[in-house]
Order: C-alpha cells, then structure tokens, then sequence
C-alpha cells in the first residue's frame, strides 16, 4: 500500500542522514534486503550508488520492473556478504535484519548466522563508515542478540531510539561504526517538553505495526517540502527561497 511505501522511503531518508555521509563526493552503499528497491531511490536522489542484496526473488524482479538505478544480488545475508574489503561507504537496511533472528531451516542457527552478517559485513566496509539498520524487534531478548553479535564482528555504537514515546511512530535504527567510534546520534523526539532527554527506551513483545508516524509531516506536503529545505540549508545547499507557491500542486493544464 502507499502507506507502507511512504513509511519505507521515510524510514530510508532517516538511516542515509545518520549514515553522514561526507557532501563532497558520491559514495558506494550496501542495501541490506533491498526488497524492490525503494530505499535504493531515495540513496540515488541523494547522488549517490548502491548495491542491494535480497532473498527474494520476486521482490528483486519488481525492482528489475521498475528500472532501479543500483546493481541487484540475490543473496541470503545469513551466509555472508560476498564483496571485497572496504569496498563500500556505508550501509543501510530497513526492516529486514530481525529476519535473522528467526531459525527457519533446522541447520539455522540465528546466531551464527547474525554473526556471519556483522564479521562479513564489517569487513565489506570502509574503515570509519557506518551501517544504519532499521529494524522490528520483537522483543528485548532479539535486540540484545542482535546487538551482541554486532559487537563481537567488532562494530561499535548501539541503538538509535525514533520517538520512544511513541507506540506507533517508535523506530529502533541500529548506529554500527566501524573503526573509529562516533557519537550516537540522538533519537528524534527524545526531547521531553521541559528539555530533559528519556534516555530509556521501552520494549513490548507485540510486533511493531507499520502505522501512521506522528510528529512527521506527510510526504510532499508544504510542511514536508519545508522541513526538507530547511535539512538541504543547514547542510550548506543552495535551495530555492520559499514562497507562497511553495509546495502548491500544479494546475492540471501543465
């Protein structure tokens, strides 16, 4: 549905700016169960390339269909990223790593699996870079696998927390770094209204519904092309001035 898409590209749009990536140059990023490869546009528009992975073979002709500007492998990440050495910028993945965690086959173990993932992974990537991984656990015991898999390939970071306050806009995004250790980026909306930041982040066993996120503005709406202008401004872009037309649909004559 359109709602699932414009969850997925919003979702995409947040784990490519806590990649930051540097302004000047085009980078290389992984995709991480691309799926039909919506995040794939979004790392495009922004000018830069990309390889996805996938498991599914359907999904990965839909992107075929739709003429998607990355290169396309079909791969079950549980055996490993098979690319060389510090060959990409960064990583993304939405909604996919929590995959893992699940045995589906009898030989499956999930944590050897997660940890084939991370070692494999951390040395597909540039020293420095980081993976963003958006990800539905079901509950803590999941995360805390995932994440203590993460760290023994050697990552370093942790969660990222969207909205905690929030049963239907939380979004867990995984900050791995690689190398040099940053500073966790803040989740948005971990701000209470007297300034004091909920460091806490509340998990539940019920599964994480795609829903309406609050505190975001509709895609393509004026707030939306607003707050998108003001993001390109601060990161120094030449952006047109806003106006009264700004965000106006067109006449239907065009």
């Amino acid at each position: 549905s359109s709602r699932v898409v414009e969850i997925q590209s919003q979702m995409s749009e947040r784990a490519v700016e806590l990649l930051g990536l540097p302004e000047d140059r085009p980078c290389l990023l992984l995709d991480v169960g691309c799926g039909s490869g919506l995040s794939g546009d979004y790392i495009s528009d922004e000018g830069h390339y990309w390889i996805g992975m996938d498991i599914s073979p359907a999904m990965l002709d839909v992107a075929m269909e739709r003429a998607v500007e990355g290169d396309l492998l079909l791969a079950d990440v549980g055996h490993g990223i098979p690319f060389r050495p510090g060959m990409f910028d960064g990583c993304i993945s939405i909604s996919a790593v929590q995959w893992l965690c699940n045995a589906d086959k009898k030989s499956h173990s999930p944590p050897k699996r997660l940890y084939r993932f991370f070692s494999t992974l951390y040395t597909a990537l540039a020293r420095g870079s980081r993976a963003i991984l958006q990800l539905y656990p079901e509950n803590a015991e999941q995360l805390e696998l995932i994440t203590a898999q993460a760290m023994r390939a050697g990552f370093t970071g942790g969660m990222v927390v969207d909205y905690p306050n929030s049963a239907k806009a939380k979004k867990f995004f995984l900050c791995l770094f690689v190398g040099a250790s940053g500073m966790l980026p803040k989740g948005l909306g971990t701000e209470c209204a007297d300034g004091e930041e909920i460091y806490q982040a509340k998990f539940t066993n019920e599964r994480t519904r795609f829903r309406n996120t609050k505190g975001r503005s509709v895609k393509k709406s004026r707030d939306w092309i607003l707050e998108k202008k003001e993001r390109r401004r601060r990161q120094g872009k030449e952006v047109r001035a806003d106006t009264k037309y700004t965000g106006r649909k067109r006449r239907p004559r065009f």
